[in-house]
């Protein structure tokens, strides 16, 4: 988890912030599961992988594996990691296109599996 780690200054957009706080409180309230973030890193056992059925290949992948294995039972444990600033250009984060294309797949990701 990025929230629980140590960030560097400016590591995170405002837009990131604010989404994963979104993100995580609807799992919470949706799902009765708590987690801190939706980091992409993730270590996973295959055979539980496979369980999961991921379907997205896009924004939500991250929601919908975290959503998927809370309904599921399995454990998830958060391991706090660091984050720095990125070097160059987000191409998501750092546009209003992709932080809304982004929001949307997340958001809808997280009603889809209700």
């Amino acid at each position: 988890s990025r929230a629980l780690g140590t960030k560097e200054r400016g590591s995170m957009t405002p837009q990131q912030i604010f989404g994963n706080w979104l993100a995580t409180r609807l799992l919470k309230l949706f799902y009765g599961v708590k987690f801190t973030d939706l980091g992409p890193f993730r270590a996973i056992r295959f055979n539980k992988l496979i369980e999961l059925n991921m379907q997205d290949k896009t924004y939500g992948w991250t929601v919908e594996m975290q959503l998927k294995a809370a309904k599921l039972g399995m454990a998830c444990v958060e391991m706090p990691v660091g984050y720095r600033k990125r070097i160059g250009f987000s191409k998501i984060s750092g546009t209003i296109k992709g932080t809304i294309l982004a929001g949307y797949k997340i958001i809808t990701t997280i009603f889809r599996y209700l």
